[in-house]
This record gives structure tokens, C-alpha cells and sequence, in this order.
């Protein structure tokens, strides 16, 4: 089952706010969900237009989930932490670089 992290749209007509889930890729935008992650209102001022539980964004990364464009640019913007953190763990140490590099010669 491929997860994708995503927005899920709420709200009314010309008022529309988001839901950050974890939702099968399959399943439609607005469809059934894992968790709620966060959410997101853009009609209130920036400092308060929404949140992220940042600790289960991790969790469902390191699950295989992956970030839609716009989650990616909302996590972005209020969990900054959570991409750098993500963004260092994955990238390779410079000792293991070159020891494969050596390998291969």
C-alpha cells in the first residue's frame, strides 16, 4: 500500500481550509485517511494559520510515505526542523563514501 502525505481539502465554498493526512495514494483527495498529521488555514495570519505534529510526520516518513509537492512546501514552512533532520539522516557519511568507492575500484 503506497502512502502518500498530503492535503485534504475542508471547509465551504470560497472558505476552504486543509488537513495534512497520511492517506493511501489511491484513494481520492478528499477519501478516507490514516492519521491527521496537521492543518492548515490560509484565511488566518501566517503565525497562526496552522500546525504540524511533527514527531508522526517523521514516523510516516521513515514508514515509506512520501510528501506531495504542496505538504512538502507546507511541511517547509512550519517544520523546517523536520526536513533537516530527515534530509541528514538519509544522506551518506563521507567515510562510507569512500570506503564503497574503494570497493569498487
Amino acid at each position: 500500500m503506497p502512502l502518500k502525505i498530503r492535503l485534504r481539502q475542508q471547509g465551504r465554498v470560497n472558505k476552504l481550509a486543509y488537513r495534512l493526512v497520511v492517506a493511501d495514494s489511491r484513494s481520492p483527495r478528499d477519501g478516507k485517511y490514516l492519521e491527521k498529521l496537521g492543518h492548515y488555514d490560509p484565511h488566518l495570519p501566517e503565525d497562526k494559520d496552522g500546525s504540524i505534529r511533527e514527531d508522526r510526520v517523521v514516523y510516516w516518513i521513515k514508514q515509506g510515505a512520501q510528501l506531495s509537492d504542496k505538504a512538502r512546501a507546507f511541511v517547509l514552512r512550519k517544520a523546517l526542523r523536520v526536513m533537516k533532520n530527515l534530509r541528514n539522516s538519509t544522506r551518506k557519511k563521507p567515510k562510507e563514501l569512500t570506503t564503497k568507492m574503494q570497493k569498487e575500484k
